[in-house]
């Protein structure tokens, strides 16, 4: 695997070596002895999938809030899509900064979302299908995300949403004070760990 670092501390471009004959190719997505070489999260706890029927959905931006704060690692396993991430970590010389990274099944990058980013996608195919691992479990009570369209962010996606949840639709205008806050204070927000 290579390793490609981004503007992002934490965040990292994860492209696969093809190893190819006449049967076609094998590679290797993950290697837990690799990620921590580089200093990557390399323990995960959960592996989702969505599949999203058509091309401009738009997914997120999600996050969790300390101590379910995760980490994601990212890749597009059918179509393509738009990956989107925003620094929410206060400290961070990147803080409100956002960048977007295309990701497609036929590239194989993945992404690593380091925790304290809201992450999201937008479908460049119909029937994309997208993989993540992350390092927490879900965590209703934790989840919280930046609108899709806020203005202080002012992401730039590629399509007008064809669809979307009412809930990513519907998040609040980012509160910095909000953010702030709850990036540093490690306190329970109702899920067990």
């Amino acid at each position: 695997m290579i390793v490609h670092a981004t503007e992002f501390a934490g965040a990292s471009l994860i492209e696969p070596k093809k190893l190819g004959d006449e049967r076609g190719y094998f590679s290797r997505i993950f290697c837990a002895e690799e990620f921590l070489r580089h200093g990557l999260p390399a323990t995960f706890v959960q592996q989702n999938v969505s599949v999203s029927k058509k091309r401009g959905t738009l997914r997120g931006m999600h996050y969790q809030i300390a101590p379910h704060a995760e980490a994601k690692l990212v890749r597009c396993i059918r179509g393509e899509i738009v990956d989107v991430i925003i620094d929410l970590r206060p400290q961070s010389p990147t803080f409100l900064k956002w960048a977007a990274f295309h990701l497609s099944a036929q590239n194989m990058l993945q992404l690593l979302v380091p925790a304290g980013f809201a992450h999201g996608f937008q479908t460049c195919t119909d029937d994309t299908e997208v993989g993540y691992l992350v390092t927490q479990a879900y965590c209703p009570a934790a989840e919280r995300g930046v609108r899709w369209n806020d203005p202080l962010i002012g992401i730039t996606w590629p399509l007008e949403p064809s669809e979307m949840s009412h809930k990513d639709r519907n998040w609040p205008d980012l509160d910095l004070k909000r953010v702030a806050r709850r990036t540093i204070v490690h306190q329970s927000a109702g899920c067990a760990r």
